[in-house]
């Protein structure tokens, strides 16, 4: 029925040549190709050409073979009214799915102000009127090499790069592409210890009294003693969510999925502040810290200052290193199970982004210096006495047991029947 026919000085061009229904010549050029590829385009030709010539449906194989040519070739067969033209569709462009994207986020405004970082490097780098289904892989990999290369932090390369994966996974749910090419792209940890700071009691002691209210100091104590996102957690914070029975906070988390509901313990050095703020709150005023609802509010620019004026120097991530001081000061006193549900994530994410490496344990583990108070405590409840005084090892209680619990890597998710210190346990409903 049709045929293969050669052109060029070695037949590099090939061509199928056939005849139409009237009996005339026709040629359908397939460019240069290897022998295979144009065998494999004959084949699926002639099922179409054996549809046409005797009126029936088209054979799978040859619908197939339609639907991967290009739109020259298939314009050219519909030109021989051997099929239906193609509905001409617009191209979809890098530019039209970094829009969609940002358009159907329901994120945060900080949120998405980190994705325009990305979308905006993307564009750069890619060019914004880029066909999307012409995006490889190797494009992707040169993208990120240009990010990397360009001075920014790994951890802020692998932000970049999580965001970038996550809009070429939409536009494969949006069946904008059969494949991310992104979907293979290495991104790295988004840990950075470089921006790590544990914020001591000492320092904090003088930043609350270098605060110039009881609103400051909360939102310092709510971040530091009781490891509160600043702002998002705390301003959603009411005095009903306020159990001072129980000393227990409700805390209520948008950045976590479903918005989830966590308690967590009312520290020591909290509970006057608290109690102080109330006292002094305005009739009906049912926030806790109501100045955070001001947009407007710049809450870095005044606690650095505040900062300054206690004579500590700012680190990086104000607020973030507040509560990872709290995270790291908890999990050595409980089980991480439990620091991790106080502080509304896993045990993985405590981990990787909060839990920090103090000097105290270096002075621990060397016998030189003095550990932290808290250190010295724990240190004294591991101690074992001395095997040749023939002392006998201290009986442990269930809170000791406890304590221990949380002190080592732990193999299980519990490893015996008790509780952490009672009166701290999390609980799963507000009071």
């Amino acid at each position: 029925m049709a045929s293969i026919g050669r052109e060029g000085k070695r037949g590099e061009r090939k061509r199928i040549l056939f005849r139409d229904t009237s009996g005339k010549q026709c040629t359908l050029r397939l460019g240069e190709c290897s022998d295979r590829a144009a065998q494999s385009a004959l084949a699926g030709f002639e099922r179409v050409l054996e549809a046409n010539r005797l009126g029936t449906s088209i054979h799978p194989d040859g619908l197939r073979w339609l639907e991967a040519i290009d739109h020259r070739m298939h314009a050219r067969v519909a030109k021989w009214g051997m099929v239906e033209p193609r509905q001409t569709a617009d191209v979809v462009t890098l530019g039209t799915l970094l829009d969609r994207f940002v358009a159907a986020a329901s994120v945060k405004p900080s949120t998405l102000a980190a994705y325009k970082q990305t979308t905006d490097s993307l564009r750069a780098h890619l060019g914004e009127q880029t066909p999307l289904a012409s995006i490889a892989p190797a494009n992707a990999d040169t993208w990120r090499k240009a990010i990397a290369d360009s001075g920014l932090a790994p951890a802020t390369v692998a932000k970049r790069v999580h965001v970038a994966k996550a809009i070429f996974r939409k536009a494969v749910k949006w069946d904008l592409l059969v494949k991310s090419p992104f979907a293979d792209l290495r991104a790295g940890s988004q840990s950075n210890p470089d921006r790590s700071h544990y914020v001591t009691r000492e320092a904090t002691a003088a930043i609350l009294a270098a605060c110039p209210d009881d609103h400051w100091r909360a939102i310092v104590a709510l971040s530091r003693y009781a490891g509160l996102r600043c702002p998002s957690e705390i301003v959603l914070l009411r005095w009903g969510d306020v159990n001072w029975d129980r000393g227990r906070l409700t805390v209520r988390s948008p950045k976590t999925a479903g918005h989830a509901v966590r308690v967590v313990p009312i520290a020591p050095e909290l509970e006057p502040i608290l109690l102080s703020l109330f006292g002094d709150a305005e009739p009906g005023e049912d926030h806790v810290a109501p100045r955070l609802r001001d947009a407007g509010a710049n809450l870095r620019t005044h606690f650095g200052r505040i900062i300054a004026k206690a004579g500590e120097k700012p680190w990086p991530r104000l607020f973030h290193n507040m509560r990872a001081s709290c995270a790291t000061d908890w999990v050595e006193r409980f089980p991480a199970h439990v620091v991790a549900g106080w502080l509304g994530h896993s045990p993985l994410i405590a981990a990787r982004h909060y839990l920090q490496t103090r000097d105290a344990h270096f002075d621990l583990a060397t016998g030189k210096g003095e550990p932290a108070p808290e250190v010295a405590t724990k240190t004294a409840t591991h101690a074992r006495p001395s095997e040749t005084t023939g002392e006998h090892a201290e009986r442990q209680t269930p809170a000791k047991q406890a304590v221990l619990a949380g002190s080592g890597i732990r193999c299980d998710a519990v490893e015996s029947g008790e509780m952490g210190v009672t009166g701290l346990e999390p609980v799963t409903s507000a009071m």
